[in-house]
């Protein structure tokens, strides 16, 4: 239990950050849903109760960091959850509206979704390596990830309002950019801390010698 002295702290309850994350990922199979019905049978409440699900979710993953902030509700559950419903909602969003559902709804890039795609493939590949290799994870969170995010959201609001004309592409252009970029960043993150891990060293052996190092096959220095 964490006193007055361990604001700074993790904690390992279920705050109402943890919650108000939860709920996000609970509004994320509605939304799939009303789109669904939305491009089946045209009715426009289906639209209307999918824009809505995905703008409360979008709203809310600013609401539980909010919360977790200035509450002092940062906990380790917060700390997969949190990334966990954002991938969720955006890639279900994404590859939903990528298909074509004229004449309902425009469609997103396939590029787009492929980039997305591949970006959280190769960043979720990198966790595992380092979990197995270090032990633990350390993310630092990038301003161009946070970039890329809202150009996502954006872009997927844009195609559910029905707006026409060249923004979409813009803002698909630049959400495909800042995604590429922040995914190479992330990697390079992942690199550095495989590379200071002393799991990473060249390892002595009796005779004097060294043996490779286990991430680049190469004698180590």
């Amino acid at each position: 239990m964490s006193g007055p002295g361990c604001e700074g702290s993790v904690t390992t309850a279920m705050t109402t950050a943890n919650k108000v994350t939860i709920l996000r990922i609970l509004l994320i199979p509605f939304f799939v849903v009303e789109v669904l019905y939305y491009v089946q049978q045209g009715r426009e409440a289906y639209r209307f109760a999918a824009l809505a699900a995905f703008a409360v979710a979008a709203i809310l993953d600013g609401v539980d960091g909010f919360i977790a902030r200035h509450f002092h509700q940062r906990s380790e559950l917060g700390a997969l959850l949190d990334p966990l419903a954002d991938k969720l909602l955006l890639v279900s969003a994404v590859v939903l509206l990528s298909f074509d559902h004229a004449p309902y709804l425009q469609s997103l890039p396939l590029w787009l979704t492929g980039t997305i795609i591949g970006r959280d493939a190769l960043l979720l590949t990198g966790w595992v390596v380092i979990q197995m290799t270090v032990g633990k994870v350390v993310v630092r969170p990038r301003l161009l990830g946070k970039v890329a995010t809202v150009l996502q959201m954006v872009a997927v609001l844009w195609v559910l309002l029905k707006w026409r004309g060249a923004w979409l592409a813009v803002l698909t252009l630049a959400a495909a950019v800042c995604t590429g970029v922040s995914g190479l960043l992330y990697l390079w993150d992942g690199v550095r801390q495989l590379s200071a891990s002393p799991s990473s060293s060249a390892m002595p052996q009796p005779g004097g010698g060294v043996t490779n190092s286990p991430t680049t096959g190469r004698p180590g220095s």
